[in-house]
């Protein structure tokens, strides 16, 4: 290993032998060990899953039942903000728009965080003060993830003292993409390890892993080191989320949780827009993994433009007409 990619300390390793035991009975972390478990990873099906996702889409869904998955919807949603432009007076009005999506009708649930840069993190956790939404940081060289380790691990560190309820990391795909999966697999558990308790997404960025085996290797990886959500995007890269996607990242986290007992959670970020698309989302959620997960403590949306979309939805299936998008506030 060289420096560039410094060993983690006792009790990261620690946590990653525990996880590694339960895919692999040896006794200790080692590259012979992660290539054991990811050896054991299947290749995916590509023409299956293109094609129970075209199943899964045309289902339809009754008034009621549209409802509900709209209100959920909502709940589940990091509402994201991450542009160079971001400014504190922004962050405010977002988190605004968080804890009251419609002002006036209370029956519009909030959203479940708000997902911001790591700088920002004390503007919205101000701005969220007695609210349920929690707040959301990107952390370790957001979007590229092309910094040194320990710069890695001080911006996460920073980001929870400054008040972040979870830390959403980057991969670092070029590391993945040479084969040195022990690295990245090091990486993440020395964020988590850097967490504490603080919940730990995981993003792959799915558009830069090229094909369905490696979204499919990447998940196990970043599960057995101990992530508690695994995330197919930044929302920086095309194509972003994708339901193929999305389904082999939910198979991927069906068997782990069969092999290891440990339920993990996901979030399809960038590129879900409308709210026809989040109810096919949430179809291929509850057909893959069931009732337990239809939950924003177990799947997550990460948009900065959907919102706007399910309050339309939700407008025209209570009163028979959309609302224009002016009637509503900008993301």
């Amino acid at each position: 290993m060289t420096t560039a990619h410094r060993t983690i300390d006792s009790a990261a390793r620690e946590h990653a032998q525990e996880l590694i035991r339960a895919w692999d009975p040896r006794p200790t972390v080692s590259g012979s060990a992660l290539g054991s478990i990811l050896g054991r990873v299947t290749s995916v099906d590509q023409v299956g899953v293109e094609e129970r996702v075209a199943s899964l889409r045309t289902r339809s869904i009754k008034k009621a039942s549209k409802l509900w998955a709209l209100d959920l919807a909502i709940r589940m949603m990091d509402l994201t903000t991450l542009e160079g432009k971001d400014t504190p007076g922004k962050i405010h009005a977002l988190c605004q728009k968080a804890m009251r999506p419609m002002p006036g009708d209370p029956t519009i649930p909030s959203v479940a965080a708000v997902c911001v840069y790591p700088a920002l993190v004390a503007d919205a956790k101000e701005a969220l003060k007695g609210s349920t939404v929690r707040v959301a940081s990107v952390a370790t060289g957001f979007p590229s993830g092309q910094t040194f380790r320990d710069i890695k691990v001080a911006e996460t560190k920073a980001a929870i003292e400054a008040g972040a309820d979870e830390v959403d990391m980057v991969i670092d795909r070029g590391a993945f993409l040479s084969g040195d999966y022990y690295a990245v697999f090091e990486e993440i558990v020395a964020v988590k390890d850097a967490c504490g308790p603080t919940h730990l997404k995981v993003i792959l960025e799915t558009g830069e892993l090229e094909t369905y085996d490696n979204v499919r290797r990447a998940s196990v990886l970043a599960m057995a080191a101990g992530a508690d959500f695994i995330k197919t995007s930044t929302g920086k890269v095309v194509p972003a989320a994708t339901l193929p996607v999305t389904l082999v990242m939910l198979e991927a986290i069906r068997d782990f949780e069969r092999q290891t007992g440990r339920q993990v959670g996901m979030k399809p970020a960038g590129g879900i827009r409308v709210a026809k698309e989040a109810i096919q989302y949430l179809v291929v959620l509850y057909e893959t993994l069931g009732p337990r997960w239809m939950s924003p403590d177990w799947f997550r949306f990460g948009a900065s433009s959907l919102l706007n979309d399910v309050l339309m939805q939700i407008e025209k299936e209570r009163t028979g007409r959309y609302q224009g998008p002016d009637h509503f506030t900008l993301d």
